[in-house]
């Protein structure tokens, strides 16, 4: 038996490795709904000293598209710029006044050996002062990372509230190869503007439900190579993976604790679906429901203490909320015939979710305190929605054109965003990724 399994699980691998080079799902974004109003800013263009006569990345330009993705701002286009400034004292600033621009980004970028010198400052037109600067030296392999550091930086300065631009999403393809005409998934981790694509494994079986480490480095998932539900861990930078639920029945929907040591599942081991919490280094499980419908997709509360899932109890889908001392679950969703796939936002005050009626199937956001339910998106087959870790975008699933492609839209539904594979194939559910833990100064 134990042969029969690490056979299986070689397969996979051998599969996942002949697969690397090739095509790495890519993905491209397209903007489809804006805020009105969206604050003006200008990115120039940042100076290039070099051997080569273009550097390797165009930061000005990641940057722009980084605060334009974000629906609050409006980059002004680089023909209908005045001027091109590389330091505080090539700027006029009444020249852009006239334009109507209250924020200028300048920047150099200085090759020196095999690193890369970066600087940039943001200033206030209108006063007249510089809000921020910063330098930085890094390899060529960090300058997109670099990029949305400083998206993060500038987006701060000006909101007030914490950038997520230097954050990666996980997700998962699917695709039939027309070499054999066979159906494969992938597990990939990307940087949230589609670049740098990630091999994390490859299967001829489907896979689901990545829900990522708090510290960034692994990601638990459901993969079905053994012909049935397993769940795994797995750190993306070793590719060190361990099954940690091989139960009879059912092992889904695995879910990470805010600490990083427990981690909730579904699990149908005893004849039901029900919620399970395990402490991941010893492998022990606490059950929390105790009840003849189907409990599932747990999520964790910021706080660790409660988790919301989803249960038919009640007749249909609908949301419920138990607390990690046990106790009976509260209910938490009346609005619609059908809710599902819930998960908090960072700051704990809201839950999202999968609202259907009539047919369609959207996202939805329930402020906790008032009780009330935002409907966000108007497609009709979203699913698997995903906080972005500063709570201001949701990230989620739905159909494109009869693809699968991924969505994003803001938490008050204004900015709305798709994201598309750049080869055949769909792409479904989305984890947005947490805060990285280091950053680059």
């Amino acid at each position: 038996m134990i042969l029969k399994l690490l056979n299986q699980f070689v397969r996979v691998l051998l599969i996942s490795l002949l697969f690397t080079g090739v095509a790495r799902a890519a993905l491209t974004i397209d903007i489809v709904g804006g805020v009105e109003g969206a604050q003006p800013i200008a990115v120039v263009p940042f100076g290039w000293q070099g051997p080569s006569m273009n550097p390797p990345q165009d930061i000005a330009q990641i940057i722009s598209d980084d605060l334009l993705r974000s629906g609050l701002f409006a980059p002004q286009a680089r023909k209908d710029m005045l001027a091109r400034p590389q330091e505080s004292a090539q700027i006029n600033y009444r020249d852009w006044r006239l334009l109507g621009t209250p924020s200028l980004v300048i920047g150099r970028m200085t090759a020196s050996g095999n690193e890369y010198k970066i600087q940039f400052q943001l200033f206030d037109v209108n006063r007249e002062v510089q809000l921020v600067g910063y330098s930085f030296s890094v390899a060529e392999k960090d300058l997109r990372r670099i990029a949305h550091q400083i998206s993060d930086i500038i987006y701060e300065t000006l909101t007030g509230d914490k950038g997520a631009f230097n954050t990666r999403m996980a997700y998962i393809t699917s695709k039939v190869w027309r070499t054999n005409n066979t159906r494969y998934y992938a597990l990939y981790v990307a940087d949230v503007d589609g670049h740098n694509a990630q091999l994390i494994i490859r299967s001829r079986q489907p896979i689901m439900s990545p829900s990522w480490s708090p510290d960034g480095r692994k990601l638990a998932y459901v993969s079905f190579e053994q012909r049935r539900s397993m769940i795994y861990v797995q750190d993306i930078f070793t590719a060190q993976r361990e099954r940690v639920s091989g139960f009879k029945g059912i092992n889904g929907a695995p879910s990470w604790s805010p600490d990083g040591t427990r981690l909730a599942m579904s699990l149908s081991k005893d004849g039901n679906s029900e919620i399970y919490v395990m402490h991941v280094a010893s492998g022990r499980l606490q059950r929390l429901t105790n009840h003849r419908a189907i409990d599932t997709e747990p999520s964790w509360s910021p706080d660790g203490r409660n988790l919301v899932f989803t249960s038919d109890r009640g007749g249909k889908p609908q949301i419920y909320q138990v607390s990690m001392h046990g106790g009976k679950p509260k209910r938490l969703t009346f609005e619609g015939r059908y809710n599902a796939k819930p998960s908090y936002s960072p700051d704990g005050k809201r839950i999202v979710m999968v609202n259907g009626e009539n047919g369609h199937f959207r996202i939805a956001v329930l402020e906790l305190e008032s009780g009330m339910m935002q409907i966000l998106t108007k497609t009709r087959l979203d699913e698997s929605p995903s906080f972005a870790p500063n709570g201001s975008m949701i990230i989620y699933a739905t159909e494109y054109l009869n693809r699968g492609v991924l969505a994003a839209v803001s938490v008050d539904g204004r900015v709305q965003q798709r994201i598309a594979l750049d080869e055949d194939g769909d792409a479904r559910e989305p984890a947005w990724g947490p805060f990285l833990t280091t950053n680059i100064r």
